[in-house]
């Protein structure tokens, strides 16, 4: 009967209809899109402690561990609040980020525009002169910049030159491009407060990615080194050829070395955790939230045998009771249903019991409906010396 029984509550996780497929690739979609955009928030470490408490949650609630579930479940409803107050800018850019999702790709840069930057930097690199070139993605940045100098002015070498120069006043903010335009120079980005191994330029750099998908070159004046932060993270680039490779999208997808291959191969691995938890999720919340009945054969036993007294036989030995609950709690219960009786009653002649549904044990979350045969027989006898009872 229990084969026949799993193979009930089995049946709707095995014949999935094809709308329940089309469910289960948008929300991994969803699902896909938050971590691209968690993977490059402040908040990832924190929402990631929070995944591992909501785990936790949700085995106390399985387990039936109610006292902490309780202390979970209210600290949740505070933390709610705290998280929109504390971390409410990496809210506004996920939400951004979904009115972005028609956007693919980065924007390309016109055709020389990588060669002038390419060209400059290195220059730069090899005089040791700071610098600091901010190519904006999809995302706006005016929101995280202060300051800065408009010039709106067609890009080139030499005045990339001029704006870097040590003894121009600005040279120490930031050049923000906008296709093959000079925006603005003396730009001021937030800071970061990772450690970054450089100097304020490098945590300038990170600071803007770690808040939007620009690029932010970087040329340290103290160790002539190229890097560029991007996605939350910044990372020495060896030479200008592989700096040419990270701006060009074109370039960066068949060019021997770059980095790309490494991210197409996390990406897919996050999608495919995405299509995993998003199954997860459908097992656990469409057919196992379904309330069903099934038939159960449950053994009988007589507790709180009188001294004296030993327990012969019980007819039957097994009931079949109709159960009624959500698919998981019946398919994955927290302890096995069983009929208890109470054997004081043995002491006053009591042989033949009449079963009702409160004489049935399940796990919390599950009712029970009827209970078939509606009595039992219990055949006693006179425990010998030293018989357990």
């Amino acid at each position: 009967m229990a084969s026949s029984i799993s193979a009930d509550l089995i049946q709707p996780y095995l014949t999935p209809r094809w709308i329940d497929v089309v469910d289960i690739v948008v929300v991994a979609a969803l699902l896909w899109f938050l971590i691209q955009g968690i993977r490059r928030t402040r908040a990832r470490h924190a929402l990631a402690g929070l995944t591992a408490l909501g785990a936790v949650f949700l085995l106390a609630r399985q387990l039936d561990l109610q006292l902490t579930a309780r202390l979970l479940q209210g600290f949740f409803a505070v933390l709610v609040v705290v998280l929109v107050v504390v971390f409410h800018e990496d809210f506004r850019r996920l939400f951004e980020q979904v009115a972005l999702l028609g956007l693919r790709r980065r924007p390309p840069l016109p055709p020389g525009t990588v060669d002038t930057v390419v060209r400059t930097v290195g220059a730069l690199a090899r005089l040791r002169v700071g610098a600091l070139v901010v190519i904006p993605g999809r995302e706006s940045i005016e929101r995280h910049t202060e300051g800065g100098i408009e010039i709106d002015a067609r890009l080139s070498e030499p005045l990339l030159l001029s704006l870097f120069d040590p003894h121009s006043p600005g040279h120490d903010g930031a050049v923000v491009l906008q296709g093959s335009r000079v925006s603005a120079f003396a730009v001021h980005l937030p800071l970061s407060t990772e450690a970054t191994g450089g100097g304020t330029r490098h945590a300038a750099a990170l600071g803007l990615a770690e808040r939007c998908d620009a690029l932010c070159v970087v040329v340290s004046e103290e160790r002539g080194t190229i890097s560029l932060a991007r996605e939350g993270a910044i990372r020495l680039i060896g030479d200008e050829a592989a700096l040419a490779a990270e701006l060009s999208p074109s370039f960066a997808l068949t060019a021997p070395g770059s980095s790309s291959g490494s991210h197409v191969r996390w990406r897919w691995k996050e999608a495919l955790g995405a299509l995993g938890l998003a199954a997860a999720l459908w097992l656990l919340v469409i057919p196992g939230a379904g309330v069903v009945e099934i038939q159960q054969d449950v053994p009988v036993s007589v507790t709180s045998v009188p001294k004296g007294f030993a327990i012969e036989a019980i007819d039957p030995p097994r009931v079949r009771v109709t159960l009624a609950g959500r698919r998981t709690d019946l398919f994955l219960p927290t302890s096995e249903p069983r009929v208890r009786l109470d054997g004081l009653q043995i002491r006053l002649g009591r042989r033949r019991f009449d079963l009702s549904r409160s004489d049935v044990e399940v796990p919390a979350g599950i009712e029970v409906l009827a209970v078939e045969p509606p009595r039992v027989q219990v055949s006693v006898r006179a425990a010998a010396d030293g018989e357990p009872e």
